[in-house]
């Protein structure tokens, strides 16, 4: 898919009867591989026949098949987030087994299936590439520099106060840096040394 990647909004469920097996898929964005595994852990049901999963964050990614024929169902949940242009999402399928074997090629449209559906029906958001400003400005510009920049949608990431002003540390959309950085030394006159990070 081209165009930019997208992620989801909120977690997403979807279930599927399949030759008498049930499969349930949730999906849920997530940040870190720590989060990936934290809502893992959490949306997985120890009762079931097999909790298959997927996830990936940028060029990081992993999948699992839980006892299913290898190939079968993580690879293919994987398949359907990036068939969807997602990013920074984490998707389990969880079969209860109903007694039918599927066959692997069964298994892997069962599972990338029921995955690309939930995924399809959930809400996204376009994700936006996001830059890092650290600059020093003096007490008296602060509050009036915070006001600009939130303006621009930057969001302050740290603050330390020192002897002759502040030390910050902005995050906002990568496409509003320069405009940031030409609005800082504005308003500071040209003292404020605005550094990338």
């Amino acid at each position: 898919m081209s165009g930019p990647l997208h992620t989801l909004t909120a977690p997403h469920r979807h279930a599927e009867d399949i030759r008498k097996s049930r499969f349930l898929a949730q999906a849920a964005p997530v940040e870190t591989s720590e989060q990936a595994q934290a809502f893992l852990r959490a949306a997985g049901d120890p009762s079931a026949t097999h909790n298959c999963w997927a996830w990936r964050i940028g060029q990081d990614y992993r999948f699992h098949d839980d006892g299913e024929p290898g190939g079968t169902a993580g690879r293919p949940i994987l398949q359907a987030i990036d068939g969807q242009g997602l990013d920074r999402v984490a998707v389990l399928v969880t079969r209860w087994y109903g007694g039918i074997k599927l066959g692997t090629g069964g298994l892997a449209r069962a599972y990338g299936g029921t995955a690309a559906t939930c995924l399809r029906l959930a809400e996204r958001r376009p994700l936006v590439a996001m830059a890092r400003l650290a600059l020093h400005c003096s007490y008296a510009e602060l509050a009036l520099l915070k006001a600009r920049m939130k303006e621009l949608e930057a969001q302050v990431e740290s603050e330390r106060f020192e002897g002759d002003g502040a030390a910050l540390v902005l995050s906002l959309p990568a496409h509003r840096a320069d405009q940031a950085e030409a609005r800082i030394a504005d308003l500071s006159h040209g003292r404020s040394v605005v550094r990338r990070c």
